[in-house]
């Protein structure tokens, strides 16, 4: 029987970062690589294909870091006042 992949949808997902990265919010994965125990994700800016960098798969889990799918700026704001307020 074979292992479950870890991250199994991880190519064509759009993220969203909740800080601007390489100058931009928005990025697709568009490659994936497992070295050892590790998955990590080829990110690419949305509005600019040269824009694009390797990273851990297991940060797109953090909130605080990136969201899933295109948000714009107003999503964002709303789910962080959302978030402080049930806290």
């Amino acid at each position: 029987m074979s292992k479950k992949q870890k991250f199994p949808y991880l190519v064509g997902s759009k993220w969203t970062a909740q800080q601007t990265t390489w100058g931009w919010r928005h990025f697709q994965v568009v490659n994936r690589t497992n070295e050892g125990q590790w998955v990590f994700a080829e990110m690419v800016a949305a509005c600019d294909p040269n824009i694009r960098f390797w990273m851990n798969a297991r940060l797109l889990r953090d909130r605080s870091q990136w969201q899933a799918g295109w948000r714009s700026l107003q999503e964002i704001k709303i789910d962080e006042s959302f978030q402080f307020e049930v806290e």
